[in-house]
């Protein structure tokens, strides 16, 4: 039942939506749609939103075998390029203009890592030889340019120097390192290896997974860390309760692609630890808060949040069937995301984010560059996939 949900919620909702956001004159896919449902087509185009689109009807397409869907990951495979990779310096920048000139041309690894999903994602879909080669030459600019002896450095400028880290610093910090880059550099690696069987990516998920146990994770909170000085020391009390149900299922994702035993044993508690503590601390019975700040719990129900949850709780429950709650809060946090999370309004999709009553937080965008299909179309196919063979 949930997976025919699932299934009819993906095509007659997120991907008429998406589609109908492809720049046929310009290449790419229109980046901003406001509040009011109107589509700003000049507004600049970022590339992890373009990535991420990519990645999304590449597995789409792996989904439900429609060629039609190919055609889209093509088409944001081809923006991706020509207009968001830097032939001069190399490595993929910030966003281009509405027409493809460069826009920001700043680096970011967590920029370079969804480059690298997609292009992973594409390959499978297409068999685009070129889209691999393309995801290993990012894998080897991160590791020859992205890195120091502690991890993954994270802002530069278009030529590589290091700069103040403030797209991905939040609540009024700039760190120098982040979970959430890790994390990504861990889910695209994930998919690259997949692919590849790459003895140098596999090398770096297990150092990203030593990382993640002896320096992210906090076995006193049951919590990751979420921002860092240059030597991984934490510099801010913050507790995500999105990245953490997301990390937990991600994670093990790749220790299932891995197949390292050690590993499994290392990681499978702290991903059980993570996944009870969101679930003890943020989940009120059908919905998730946001994050927790020095004590206080941002109680804004944010689409990509809700969505992680879900698979989350489901991976939780496929691990042990005898957590009967972590399966009723998969069916209470989709009741929720289609009461109140999925805007009804004709021709739309998410809202960004409710209220814990489900009130829609008017004015937020329902697309700009950090919202688009890959956390929402991920939780699809994530559901679709598990229950479709379980049964």
């Amino acid at each position: 039942m949930l997976a025919g949900e699932m299934k009819e919620h993906l095509t007659t909702i997120i991907l008429p939506f998406w589609k109908k956001l492809r720049d046929n004159e310009n290449g790419g896919y229109y980046d901003f749609v406001d509040y009011n449902l109107k589509t700003d087509e000049k507004a600049a185009k970022g590339c992890i939103l373009n990535s991420r689109i990519t990645w999304f009807f590449a597995n789409a397409y792996l989904l439900l075998k429609d060629e039609e869907l190919l055609g889209y990951a093509r088409h944001g495979f081809e923006y991706m390029k020509t207009y968001c990779l830097d032939r001069k310096y190399g490595g993929v920048y910030w966003s281009t203009r509405y027409d493809g000139r460069p826009e920001d041309t700043e680096k970011h690894t967590y920029n370079q890592a969804f480059a690298i999903y997609a292009l992973s994602a594409y390959y499978e879909a297409s068999g685009n030889k070129e889209a691999l080669s393309m995801a290993a030459d990012l894998f080897r600019l991160i590791e020859e340019r992205c890195t120091d002896e502690f991890g993954y450095k994270e802002c530069f400028d278009r030529s590589f120097e290091e700069i103040d880290n403030d797209k991905l610093s939040e609540n009024g910090v700039i760190a120098e390192k982040t979970m959430n880059t890790l994390l990504h550099v861990f889910e695209a690696y994930t998919q690259l290896y997949r692919i590849s069987r790459s003895g140098e990516v596999k090398k770096k998920l297990l150092w990203i997974l030593d990382t993640f146990a002896d320096k992210i994770y906090n076995p006193e909170l049951r919590r990751q860390e979420v921002f860092f000085d240059t030597e991984m020391n934490s510099i801010l009390d913050l507790h995500s309760y999105g990245h953490d149900i997301e990390t937990a299922w991600l994670i093990d994702r790749g220790l299932e692609v891995l197949k390292e035993e050690a590993y499994e044993k290392k990681m499978r508690p702290i991903l059980e630890a993570l996944t009870r503590q969101v679930y003890e601390k943020a989940f009120d019975g059908r919905s998730l808060a946001n994050e927790c700040e020095k004590g206080v719990v941002d109680e804004s129900r944010v689409w990509w949040v809700q969505a992680e949850s879900v698979v989350g709780f489901l991976n939780a429950y496929e691990h042990n069937t005898e957590k009967k709650e972590y399966k009723q809060a998969v069916e209470s946090q989709w009741n929720f995301i289609k009461e109140y999370v999925t805007d009804k309004r004709k021709g739309s999709e998410w809202y960004w984010k409710v209220d814990k009553e489900g009130r829609a937080i008017e004015g937020a965008p329902i697309v700009e560059p950090w919202k688009c299909p890959y956390h929402n179309g991920r939780m699809c196919f994530e559901v679709i996939r598990r229950m479709e063979h379980a049964t």
